[in-house]
């Protein structure tokens, strides 16, 4: 299973490198991947969709969601799999925070679910996702998890971002 898993990678990481090199994209792509560092981005949206509701109550929803899967994915859920990042072999265009921890799943990826997930509650649903799956795919275009990693961190993030949301909408 691993071996299988690890071809479809690396087909993938060798599509994927047809678009790396171009100036926006890596632009785009570099950019997500570091603003959604600690979920810094989610974080500072909550606080903005919370100012303009004027309901502090949306940016802790986000944030305790956002809490709660950090502390899942990157402590239990990555200590299970430690599986190894991909090889850095190319000079990267921008630099970027090496991460220490499993590749699988991508916390990236499960951060942009619950974040969406929670972001949609008053609506804007594409938006919301369509960020969130920038920032997904930024990590396979950086090179800092392969797409399995990610993929599994969109099924992580998609569950947590539904349970959230349920919790959330029952308690405000």
């Amino acid at each position: 299973m691993k071996d299988a898993i690890d071809r479809i990678d690396d087909g993938i990481d060798e599509l994927w490198d047809l678009l790396r090199g171009n100036p926006v994209l890596d632009r785009l792509f570099y950019a997500a991947s570091e603003a959604a560092d600690f979920s810094v981005l989610w974080h500072t949206l909550g606080v903005i969709e919370a100012i303009f509701d004027d309901d502090p109550k949306t940016a802790i929803a986000i944030s305790a969601a956002l809490g709660i899967e950090a502390g899942l994915i990157n402590g239990p859920v990555k200590s299970m799999f430690k599986r190894s990042r991909p090889v850095q072999e190319h000079e990267r265009p921008y630099g970027l925070r090496q991460p220490k921890t499993s590749s699988f799943p991508s916390g990236h990826a499960s951060a942009a679910m619950v974040a969406a997930a929670m972001l949609s509650r008053r609506g804007k649903a594409p938006l919301w996702y369509t960020l969130g799956a920038i920032v997904a795919t930024s990590r396979i275009h950086v090179r800092i998890h392969h797409a399995s990693d990610v993929a599994g961190g969109l099924v992580a993030g998609v569950i947590m971002g539904r349970v959230a949301r349920r919790m959330t909408d029952r308690l405000l």
